[in-house]
């Protein structure tokens, strides 16, 4: 009976995530109000019956109690922002709002399904990030001098990123956190904001030669510390978003291509330095030869693709937990070997609605500070879930970051969420920051 369960309800689910997905993408050719508000409902009805449907699956296998709770309270969680935004925020961009509670409901969905006790830390996290996240669009909205601190961010993030440097106790061979009260940090993710907000503050009061050669010593600061500590795939984020960035401000072709160029140089170099690269680029380019050792990863998640097909194997049906690390890197394949390539196409085209709107709001604006601020988070959003993805299909080497809002991972969620609050708060007080808006 469960097997039935399972088969039918994968049909269902794809079904339901495909016309949440082709909705967020027809809501933009909608201009009415009214049009886009009965989109966003079908949208919301699509959600609910994903979440209940999912979590019904689970129990039916699993029979345990505790989802019973755990799927009110995850489902009460994203209603309850919902109808937040909808209510206090009359003007939020709902469609952000709601990619963002489908991406968090996969991540309780999946992660119910790996480990329960994760999950509920992830359940936590999620509801205390969203409670705090909530205040932003107000804090924007009455305090618009972020731009004026740009050094003080800078200062703050390198300081950070120098106390995992010295502090941190390396885990395979990687310094990545730092422990304050007994509570882990990954400082890189918060530094990520403090880095935009940082690089966007300077070229937004000059984009001249002075203040590139200061953005570029300072994001030059912030990439060698991350590559000290071997955190390399932070290292790769936060040169992409710098580059991005420099060119949004001056539009220099030719500085353009002397930063891609410079990457590509630092790519090689970290090759030849560090064992670790050179092992995950042996395992990028023939995976099944070495199974044994440093192919194993990408080859359990070829397989557990390969495997689910279009509609997947069902909830409970596959085996992810042979995959390492799969509640965070290798999420991604979960879905795929469980809820198929369609359910796990359509996360990536939520993924691609959000960066669109997030690139939309952005380069609205004329206050150049926003405009920078918007691009910057944008593109560490669609670069992450890039390098994610990418790693586990095999389309680059793996860089051990995480999926946006769907990997385990307490730190990745919160500022994920930062940044979309950040974003809404943008959106919300469009015609009101710095009297320019957009």
């Amino acid at each position: 009976m469960e097997l039935i369960i399972s088969e039918i309800a994968k049909y269902i689910l794809a079904v339901l995530m495909i016309d949440f997905t082709i909705l967020s993408f027809v809501v933009f050719r909608h201009q009415d109000e009214g049009a886009q508000n009965r989109i966003f409902i079908k949208q919301n009805i699509c959600m609910v019956f994903i979440h209940f449907l999912s979590f019904f699956v689970l129990y039916a296998v699993k029979k345990d109690p505790k989802l019973i709770l755990y799927y009110g309270i995850s489902q009460i969680t994203t209603l309850s922002v919902i109808i937040f935004y909808r209510l206090v925020y009359k003007t939020a961009n709902r469609l952000l709002v709601n990619n963002m509670c489908m991406l968090i409901t996969i991540s309780f969905i999946m992660l119910a399904r790996l480990s329960y006790a994760k999950a509920l830390r992830q359940l936590l996290v999620a509801i205390a990030s969203l409670i705090v996240t909530s205040t932003i669009p107000f804090i924007l909205m009455k305090f618009d001098n972020l731009r004026r601190f740009y050094y003080l961010f800078a200062i703050s993030g390198i300081l950070m990123l120098t106390a995992v440097l010295v502090f941190s106790v390396a885990i395979n061979g990687s310094k990545l956190n730092i422990t304050i009260g007994g509570v882990t940090f990954q400082s890189s993710e918060f530094v990520k904001l403090l880095f935009i907000f940082a690089v966007s503050g300077i070229l937004s009061r000059s984009n001249g030669i002075k203040s590139i050669l200061i953005t570029g010593v300072i994001a030059g600061i912030h990439i060698i510390l991350l590559v000290l500590s071997r955190d390399l795939g932070s290292a790769l984020i936060f040169f992409m978003v710098y580059t991005v960035i420099i060119y949004t401000a001056t539009g220099n072709h030719l500085l353009l291509f002397g930063c891609l160029l410079g990457g590509t140089a630092a790519a090689v170099t970290g090759y030849k330095l560090f064992s670790h690269v050179r092992v995950r680029v042996l395992a990028f380019r023939n995976p099944f030869g070495t199974i044994d050792n440093a192919g194993y990863q990408i080859a359990q998640s070829l397989f557990a693709i390969g495997t689910g097909g279009f509609f997947g194997m069902g909830l409970m049906q596959g085996a992810p937990e042979k995959i390492p690390v799969v509640v965070s890197d290798f999420i991604f394949s979960a879905i795929a070997e469980e809820m198929g390539v369609l359910v796990a196409g359509c996360i990536i085209l939520i993924c691609m609605s959000c960066f669109i709107m997030f690139m939309n709001i952005a380069i609205k604006f004329k206050d150049d500070f926003y405009k920078l601020v918007g691009t910057g988070l944008a593109v560490t959003y669609i670069f992450q879930v890039f390098l994610t993805i990418g790693g586990v299909v095999k389309f680059i080497p793996l860089t051990g970051v995480t999926l946006p809002l769907i990997s385990y991972g307490g730190n990745s969620i919160m500022v994920t969420l930062i940044m979309f609050a950040i974003i809404q708060g943008m959106y919300v007080n469009k015609d009101r920051v710095s009297g320019r808006g957009y």
